[in-house]
Formats: structure tokens, sequence, C-alpha cells
């Protein structure tokens, strides 16, 4: 399954109300680092597809979401479970750094 696009809608049934932990990449169409994790961030989707549900969050049309979190730089991955914030990465990470934190 690829990764889910949230939006002010959706974000509380998807993230906060989620049965699985959740992965969200906060990211911008803009942004040179956010473009070259994209491909990671499908990868992680796909491999985890059935034990983490992962979600990319474009901070310029869900503002509202962003600032909540606290996000000022991207791209932030936040780490949910049972609709907590329970780790968080910024910058860019290659896949094994994001994996190891999904352990």
């Amino acid at each position: 399954m690829a990764e889910l696009h949230l939006t002010e809608e959706n974000f509380k049934d998807e993230v906060l109300k989620s049965k699985l932990p959740v992965l969200v990449d906060f990211y911008a169409d803009w942004c040179g680092p956010c473009k070259m994790l994209g491909p990671t961030i499908e990868q992680i989707a796909t491999e985890f597809d059935g034990k983490w549900k992962v979600c990319k969050l474009n901070v310029d049309e869900v503002p509202g979401v962003a600032g909540e979190y606290g996000i000022q730089s991207i791209p932030t991955i936040l780490f949910f479970k049972d609709g907590q914030v329970v780790d968080q990465m910024m910058g860019f990470r290659p896949k094994d750094d994001i994996v190891a934190k999904m352990q």
C-alpha cells in the first residue's frame, strides 16, 4: 500500500485513532531533502504494510496540524503509537535509521 496523504479532515481518524503505529512524514513540495526522502518513505510504506501506517503531511496544505506538533523544519518524521508521539527525526535520514526507530 502506498503512503496515505493526510489532511485536516482525516488526521484524527488516520493517525490519532489508528490501531497500528503511524509514521508521519511532514514535508513540502519545494523542499529538496523532502524529495530525496520520498522514495525511502514509499519503500517503508510497502515493507511495513499491515504493521505500520505510513502517512505524508504537506505542511503548506495542512499548516494547522504541522503547527500543533511544533514542526519548524522539514522533513520531520513523527512516530505515533496509540495517538501519542513516541519519537521523532528531523532532516534527511537513511532508511536504516528510520526503520530502527520503528522496531
